[in-house]
């Protein structure tokens, strides 16, 4: 064997398995095994680094595990379409029953131009009054829309912040189409990007919208959601999940995307349980980042035994009571937003909460 070429090991035992990671000088290959014919490339898929060599195989394609890329086993060439990208490919033999690769001969990994995500653009706030987005995880039918006492007081909030001259918008979660959260964080913390991958890979997933509006436009935040068995719905849940994304860059890229941001609620239930949604609210804004003024959360719930829920309608609707709260809140979340804003962006507390302390580089497959 001269210099050029490296062994793998035996081809008996490497044959076993129809695609395996190895190690090499040049670094992880991903080694494949079709019918006894051998190919390598490079492990690191060209998106974010997946390992190629921990996925599958689609007919001549290794398919990487985090996001379904595809390469060649043997050319490293993309898939039909994206044969711009590639990842490097070594020349491979079996000589005296062993897989030899020639280290020094790889192809060039090459990238094709892709422009980055709307999203992806730095986080700066463009000068203006305080913007508040409200957020309705309400669902319902928009065919047949019903009275929604939590929808009801949202608007009473953002009608207050409007008054104290605050740029409005009103987002409904039951209007957007998006898909669940499909758990490639579960395969590696660096699986889970910013923008969400399902984002980057597909243009009619919708929640572009909300992530736009919280880490690019809003200084407020004020998210409604009605009580479903005791929890905020189901909906505002799927929302949270695809939001990891936002508080994974802390952990993969120690990046806040969330600051000098204000997050408050309105939570509204035919049953009890309001303390119980009010933290689980409260703990995962404050894992995002977001600030919370003084009694952050107005709620009604008339208790356990009131499944008349025609008088549920009837007290949310008709309570000046609850109406006048929902705008205080408003005006109270306003107020810190603008003393957050008057101070220096520059100053900045990194790796809060769960966050504190960095990825281990080494568990980072290639």
């Amino acid at each position: 064997m001269s210099d050029e070429w490296t062994d793998l090991g035996s081809a008996e035992a490497l044959a076993e398995r129809s695609l395996q990671r190895v190690e090499a000088e040049a670094g992880p290959i991903a080694l494949s095994c079709v019918n006894g014919t051998f190919g390598a490339v490079h492990s690191a898929c060209n998106h974010v680094g997946g390992p190629l060599g921990q996925g599958t195989l689609a007919g001549e394609y290794i398919v990487c595990p985090w996001h379904q890329w595809k390469f060649h086993r043997l050319t490293g060439i993309g898939e039909p379409g994206y044969e711009a990208d590639a990842v490097p490919a070594f020349p491979v033999k079996v000589e005296n029953g062993r897989v030899l690769v020639n280290i020094k001969a790889a192809t060039k990994r090459t990238k094709a131009p892709h422009e980055p995500h709307p999203l992806a653009r730095a986080v700066s706030r463009v000068e203006g009054p305080v913007r508040v987005v409200g957020l309705s995880t309400t669902a319902m039918q928009n065919e047949a829309p019903r009275y929604s006492g939590s929808d009801h007081l949202l608007e009473s909030a953002l009608a207050a912040a409007k008054a104290q001259g605050c740029e409005t918008q009103l987002i409904k979660l039951s209007q957007l189409q998006f898909r669940a959260c499909e758990g490639f964080y579960s395969k590696s913390a660096r699986a889970c990007t910013w923008p969400c991958s399902i984002t980057q890979m597909d243009d009619k997933d919708e929640l572009t919208e909300v992530y736009e509006a919280l880490v690019h436009w809003a200084d407020v935040v004020l998210i409604a959601t009605p009580i479903r068995w005791g929890q905020a719905s189901s909906l505002y849940f799927k929302m949270a999940e695809r939001l990891n994304c936002v508080q994974n860059q802390v952990t993969t890229h120690n990046r806040v995307l969330i600051r000098n941001k204000v997050a408050s609620f309105i939570i509204v239930g035919g049953q009890d349980n309001v303390q119980g949604v009010a933290g689980q609210m409260l703990g995962f804004f404050a894992e995002l980042g977001f600030h919370f003024p003084q009694f952050p959360y107005i709620a009604h719930s008339r208790g356990w035994s009131a499944e008349d829920m025609e008088n549920n309608v009837a007290a949310v609707r008709d309570s000046k009571e609850l109406h006048d709260g929902a705008g205080h809140l408003a005006i109270r979340a306003v107020e810190l937003a603008r003393r957050l804003l008057a101070t220096d962006p520059a100053v900045a507390v990194e790796r809060g909460g769960r966050k504190a302390h960095r990825l281990i580089d080494t568990l980072r497959p290639a």
